[in-house]
């Protein structure tokens, strides 16, 4: 049976990583339209800006309760983000190039896989909280 924290834990996930999510998407729109760098080398510069800003908000927000230190979380969570930048790199490249999807598209698609792949990182390893109430 799934109890309410856990629920409610997954939709300050979603809340946050939607806001960020958005904030990439600005970023990456901006860097590639009007700095005029290719998608491939914009994807992950600003997946991980954005992945940072969540780890500071997730840390605060969703998974409230960790028992892991500032630095040490930060690092497990940015080796899990620069998985995630490379994953999210690769789909956007292989759907923009093969399936010929425009790449905010692309992004979008690729975070929905990558976000639900970093909950479940941060959940059970990198915070341990699954289980705990707040």
């Amino acid at each position: 049976m799934i109890q309410k924290p856990s629920v409610f834990r997954f939709l300050r996930y979603t809340l946050v990583g939607g806001s960020t999510l958005l904030f990439d998407l600005a970023l990456l729109y901006v860097i590639t339209t009007y700095a005029g760098v290719p998608y491939y080398i914009a994807t992950p510069f600003a997946f991980l800006v954005a992945v940072s800003i969540n780890y500071v908000i997730s840390r605060r927000f969703v998974f409230k309760g960790t028992e892991r230190g500032h630095v040490h979380g930060y690092s497990y969570f940015i080796t899990a983000a620069l998985v995630g930048a490379g994953i999210t790199t690769l789909g956007v490249t292989v759907l923009v190039t093969y399936a010929g999807l425009y790449f905010m598209l692309a992004r979008v698609l690729t975070a929905c896989v990558v976000g639900i792949g970093n909950y479940l990182f941060n959940l059970f390893y990198n915070f341990k909280v699954v289980g705990l109430h707040e």
